[in-house]
């Protein structure tokens, strides 16, 4: 089921969402994203050729019509006119233009490739803009100790749990959240107990389960309610019995956090995905490639940042060294 706001695509489009969604696999997030990008490109189109009453603002302006020929009219040019506009006047950062970029390429390469409704891509050698690489934020071990350490309340075995496996598998909040009690398998020894989540694009994979990890579910297991359960699959409930929501698991997550000092912007429930990636690159001598299959990374690019972090680490330690100022004195 669309979101009401697709029916104002035009047919061109709407197929382009509906390959997006069955045959890439794309989850709904994703295609709506793409949706939005595309649609604030043909607008802008629609403006450049003076195809809407100068007065009318840019957030009315409907796309219902835009159509084949309209489409062939981009070309390489008018695609730099239009990221500057973004840039300039709607104040979109390296990030999102680059991200527009990336909706762009898609959308042509199909027209071009896929069906066949183009003979030339007109955007092929369209370049992505640089964005700024920033090392993501997470908690050092003693302080993963502490957030363990600060959960209490009600919810106490619940929230443990929560954080456990955030630290130690690095699910995202949407991963953890869609957990069902079928969902966890425990094999006869010497195979570890598993949890199978559904990550972007609803791809399933697999994690396996610490001692940690078990044990806080063993715990959470025997507070949980068994009667007036609204959702009787979900792993974990709210207070009101039904399937926990992202919200209430962030809010949770940023209030333990404000405990152990970890309360400022920057801190989140997901730095506790990137404090895990971390962890098990630093500590576990884990390879890349697993971990990028542990967090369910499409692009080994994307794992490779946590290889950065600890390169930074290597070079704070060696301009921490006390001889690091120390220079020959001159005679």
């Amino acid at each position: 089921m669309k979101p009401e706001f697709f029916q104002e695509a035009p047919p061109i489009l709407q197929r382009y969402l509906g390959y997006l969604e069955t045959v890439k696999g794309k989850s709904e997030k994703t295609v709506t994203e793409y949706y939005l990008d595309l649609r604030t490109f043909f607008r802008y189109l629609k403006v450049r050729h003076h195809l809407v009453p100068a007065d009318t603002p840019f957030e009315e302006i409907s796309i219902d019509d835009v159509d084949l020929d309209l489409i062939r009219t981009v070309d390489l040019t008018m695609v730099f006119e239009y990221l500057n506009y973004v840039g300039a006047v709607r104040n979109n950062a390296a990030s999102t233009r680059s991200r527009k970029v990336s909706s762009l390429r898609g959308f042509f390469q199909y027209l071009t490739t896929k069906v066949h409704l183009l003979d030339t891509n007109p955007i092929a050698e369209l370049e992505t803009p640089k964005t700024k690489t920033s090392l993501p934020k997470y908690l050092t071990l003693e302080q993963s100790m502490d957030l363990l350490n600060a959960v209490d309340g009600s919810f106490k075995e619940r929230d443990y749990c929560i954080i456990t496996l955030f630290l130690n598998c690095g699910m995202r909040l949407s991963e953890l959240v869609n957990i069902n009690l079928n969902d966890i398998r425990r094999p006869a020894p010497p195979n570890l107990p598993t949890v199978t989540i559904t990550g972007k694009g609803n791809k399933e994979r697999m994690i396996y389960l610490n001692d940690a990890c078990i044990q806080a579910i063993d715990d959470y297991l025997n507070v949980r309610p068994h009667d007036g359960i609204i959702d009787k699959e979900a792993l974990f409930l709210s207070k009101r019995k039904t399937r926990i929501s992202p919200k209430t698991v962030q809010h949770m997550v940023n209030e333990n956090l404000k405990k152990i000092g970890l309360g400022g912007p920057g801190y989140s429930v997901h730095k506790l995905r990137h404090t895990a990636a971390t962890l098990m690159y630093q500590y576990g001598d884990v390879d890349i490639r697993v971990l990028k299959d542990i967090l369910g990374h499409e692009n080994l690019g994307t794992t490779q940042i946590y290889t950065h972090i600890s390169n930074q680490q290597m070079a704070d330690a060696v301009s921490h060294n006390p001889l690091s100022t120390v220079k020959k004195k001159k005679k």
